[in-house]
């Protein structure tokens, strides 16, 4: 079976003009701005190298490093609100984190 190329317009997949070539905006699910305050603690990595689903696209858009899947605990600030939250990103040496998104929202103690 022949490989069929995508067409730049997107009209051989039944896809409205300009939507196969236009521009990622945000990563995955909604964009929401949110605010780190302080440290964040509980750190552990998830993934390294090859195990990270994401890699290729993390190494396009930001260069080559040692990427590292991580996560870790903080207090956010969150549509005027501070909340303890579990938090994910990916950072490599000499790039630092990237693509860092709130997970879940944990319980105040």
């Amino acid at each position: 079976m022949a490989r069929r190329r995508l067409a730049t317009d997107g009209s051989e997949h039944g896809r409205p003009s300009g939507i196969a070539s236009a521009p990622r905006v945000g990563y995955g699910a909604a964009a929401v701005d949110f605010r780190i305050i302080g440290d964040v603690r509980a750190v552990e990595t998830i993934a390294v190298g090859r195990g990270i689903r994401d890699l290729k696209m993390l190494r396009k858009r930001y260069g080559a490093g040692r990427w590292r899947k991580r996560k870790g605990i903080a207090k956010v600030e969150f549509a005027g609100h501070h909340r303890t939250a579990e938090v994910h990103w990916y950072e490599a040496h000499g790039i630092g984190r990237v693509l860092m998104k709130v997970k879940r929202f944990l319980p105040e103690s």
